[in-house]
Formats: C-alpha cells, sequence, structure tokens
C-alpha cells in the first residue's frame, strides 16, 4: 500500500473522509450515476477516493452511497479495509449526515464529492494545515473571475451584473471539526434549512470558517463536457508523475 508521508512529518491528526456519492446523475444523460463514468482504469469515484487515501492522516473514508446502488461494491477500492459504506439520504445534506454517524473518534472530517477527480496532493495538504490554528475549519475555493449576470425568476432575462469583488467559488474538499458540523448540519435539517455544501451549515449556526485558495482543475464533472475536460487534466497529472 503506498502512503503519502507528509501526514506524518507535517504531523496533522487523523482526518476521517466522506464522500456523499447517493446522487443518479440525472445531467450527464448516462445509464450510470456520473460517478462510475471511467476516466483511463479507474472510475471518478476510485480517482476521489485514492487521491484522499494516498495521505496517512486520512484513516477511515465513508463512501455514502444510493440505496439502490450496485456498482460501489464491484469496484476494487471497495475491499480496501480503510473504506465503509453507508447508505445516503434524499440530499447532499442528509448523505453527508449519514456519514458523521459512522464517524469513529475523529476530530476531524474531510467532506469531498465523489465526482471531483482532479484534486491535487499540495491543496489537500495546504487545507489540512488549518487544523493547526483553527477550532471551525474552512474549505479550497477559487475567486470567482468571470462576469457574473442575475436574471429575473424563472427567466433568461438578464436583471444586472452581480459585483463580483470578495466572491468566491467554493470547491471541496471541505474540512470542518466533527462535533461542530455535525451539530451544525442537524440544526440546519431539522429547521428545513437549504444546505448546498457544508460550509453553509456552518454558516447558518454563525461560524466562519476559512477560504484556502485552490486550483481551478479541480472540477465537479457534472455534464459531458466536464468528464473530456477532467480527462484532460488527469492525463497531464499523470505524465507528470511518471
Amino acid at each position: 500500500m503506498v502512503v503519502y508521508t507528509e501526514c506524518v512529518e507535517k504531523k496533522f491528526p487523523d482526518i476521517t473522509a466522506i464522500l456523499p456519492a447517493a446522487g443518479t446523475g440525472k445531467r450527464m444523460n448516462n445509464i450510470l450515476p456520473k460517478q462510475y463514468c471511467t476516466i483511463g482504469d479507474k472510475t471518478l469515484i476510485e480517482h476521489s477516493i485514492s487521491v484522499l487515501l494516498y495521505q496517512s492522516c486520512i484513516r477511515h473514508c465513508i463512501v455514502v452511497v444510493n440505496a439502490s446502488d450496485r456498482w460501489f461494491r464491484q469496484l476494487s477500492i471497495s475491499y480496501d479495509p480503510r473504506v465503509s459504506v453507508v447508505i445516503g439520504g434524499q440530499t447532499r445534506a442528509d448523505s453527508v449526515m449519514a456519514g458523521l454517524e459512522h464517524v469513529k473518534k475523529s476530530v476531524w472530517v474531510i467532506v469531498h464529492d465523489a465526482v471531483r477527480p482532479c484534486l491535487r496532493d499540495e491543496d489537500l495538504l495546504r487545507l489540512f494545515e488549518i487544523t493547526k490554528f483553527s477550532q471551525i475549519g474552512g474549505i479550497l475555493a477559487i475567486p470567482i473571475s468571470n462576469t457574473i449576470k442575475r436574471t429575473y425568476y424563472g427567466t433568461n432575462v438578464i436583471r444586472y451584473t452581480v459585483d463580483r469583488e470578495n466572491l468566491w467559488h467554493a470547491l471541496t474538499p471541505q474540512l470542518f471539526n466533527y462535533d461542530l458540523l455535525k451539530c451544525c448540519l442537524k440544526k440546519a435539517l431539522k429547521n428545513k434549512v437549504v444546505i448546498t455544501d457544508e460550509a453553509s451549515a456552518v454558516e447558518y449556526c454563525g461560524y466562519t470558517s476559512i477560504l484556502i485558495q485552490g486550483r481551478s482543475d479541480n472540477i465537479k464533472v457534472t455534464y459531458q463536457d466536464d468528464l473530456k475536460l477532467a480527462r484532460f487534466y488527469l492525463s497531464k497529472l499523470y505524465n507528470k508523475k511518471t
């Protein structure tokens, strides 16, 4: 088993990873859920898990799947003793909560999209640095550089241009104190608040988290064109390593 030693050298705490993978990927117009699309000899979810397990401080990876999922247990990575599988819920927040219920002992948890296969080790390690000076946590993000338009509700007519100053595009992984995230997410779900990522649950409860600037190639595969782009980025990454 190959394990990256940087975690040991920098003395990061033990971290549990949660990958919500209960979506059906309807926007991909694919027979398989998008996390099971392949790039090279691995599915997207295998790429996403592998980059996390490469770090020695990630002791456990909890994959949250749909109740009707029949593909994950066919993957060789599902037999890794560090990987557990649990059943998710209707929303991302429900699935992350299901994963949190199975965390054992970790003070810190990291949540990563199963369809972000291009995460780089250096971004992950910079995110881990948060554990040295924060009791809350933070996320990877990139500053918004494109012009942003807001439309009138339910139309494609432009209402106005959004000021992009101080706007960031949230990415994953997102790293938070386990007890804090579980408490905030539980409260948000109880109050039926729309939670689109873990940071928004923490924000809802009045806490501020930290932004760590990540790489723009850490893309989320949502559409067919994203798959082509991810394939390109991964080919560059593997060529660099070899």
